[in-house]
């Protein structure tokens, strides 16, 4: 393991910008990301964990610390004794879309609606990601960790998780000192499509393929196609994807909306509690899709999605989603989270 100082973050990350790592490690084995832990420790320094960095924006300052960037590698498949089912274990510097299509590339069920998603598996479980229907939650076992201080290794099974709408234990403050480093799935054999998400459900009506059972590769290549028109390029614009949160608000609330916005859509997720599409939000109520500022916008073809268009620099993107989340407010009195982690700020 190698220890490089002063190294450029933006290029690591899909937001591309970011200033620079004091000292940066990538570590491919688990005996690696303990020798970086002791590093840290010996130079006294702050620890960032850093997967695809899709989901990060980096202040322009960078970060005074050891950035670790985990390069684990390697993914374990063992089918239950009566077939149903397949445990997957994947260390967590996997990619998670490359995961996922080998998945439906041998015909296991559970994943194939979180296809084109960027990032590494280890972030999978942190996020609770999820996309059309699905969260990670639904197929995960476990969860292996490292602890940044102690060094010891633990094992959280799905309970202890604690999984919620793009959360988890791991984005707790006691969370945030473990390092995962492996994390198990379980998967099905037999087929179980989720299509009633209704973008998914419309492609396959427009491809005229709702008569026959769909297979995980053709849900996988429906997703594939639905990101493809409603995400940018990431190989031409800067985006963490989905900068902020789909808000969770009461059913109280929800309904004194609905007298401004009567069309308001939402999804039950408690006797109390509902989630609002924030893309709803931002293109009717506010009437912000496409709108930009600058060097950064909204995506034109799906507002929840921030885009640097290039050039941009770290505060100047902090502040438009500062611009967009007190319009939000201003409209409806809902206060926006974002899903992007802020590093040095």
């Amino acid at each position: 393991m190698v220890i490089e100082e002063s190294i450029p973050l933006y290029t690591f990350t899909t937001m591309k910008v970011g200033g620079n790592a004091r000292f940066f490690a990538r570590v491919r084995t688990v005996v690696e990301l303990h020798e970086a832990l002791k590093y840290a420790k010996d130079n006294a320094v702050p620890v960032f964990i850093m997967g695809g960095g899709s989901n990060i924006l980096v202040a322009s300052g960078g970060f005074n610390g050891l950035v670790i960037k985990i390069e684990l590698k390697g993914i374990d498949w063992v089918k239950s004794a009566d077939g149903i089912y397949v445990d997957v274990n994947v260390a967590s510097g996997e990619l998670w879309d490359n995961f996922v299509g080998e998945t439906t590339t041998r015909g296991l069920w559970g994943l194939e609606n979180l296809s084109a998603i960027p990032g590494t598996v280890g972030a999978s479980p942190v996020q609770n990601i999820g996309a059309y229907g699905v969260e990670a939650k639904d197929v995960i076992l476990n969860v292996t960790a490292v602890h940044c201080q102690s060094g010891e290794e633990r094992i959280f099974y799905h309970d202890e998780c604690n999984f919620g709408y793009r959360d988890s234990f791991f984005k707790t403050a006691e969370g945030k000192y473990y390092i995962i480093t492996k994390v198990s799935f379980r998967l099905q054999t037999k087929s179980l499509p989720k299509i009633d998400y209704k973008d998914v459900r419309l492609y396959f009506e427009n491809n005229q393929v709702t008569g026959r059972e769909v297979s995980s590769q053709d849900i996988r290549s429906a997703i594939i196609a639905i990101r493809r028109v409603k995400f940018p390029d990431l190989n031409t614009y800067g985006t963490a994807g989905s900068y902020f949160k789909n808000p969770i608000i009461t059913i109280g609330a929800f309904e004194t909306l609905c007298k401004k916005y009567p069309d308001m859509p939402s999804y039950v997720i408690d006797r109390e509690h509902v989630k609002i599409p924030l893309a709803w939000v931002l293109d009717v109520a506010c009437a912000l899709k496409g709108f930009r500022e600058g060097h950064v916008g909204l995506f034109e073809k799906q507002p929840l999605v921030l885009v640097n268009f290039g050039g941009a620099e770290s505060a100047e993107i902090l502040n438009f989603a500062d611009i967009v989340s007190r319009k939000v407010f201003e409209a409806t009195g809902i206060l926006i989270e974002p899903e992007v982690e802020h590093i040095g700020f």
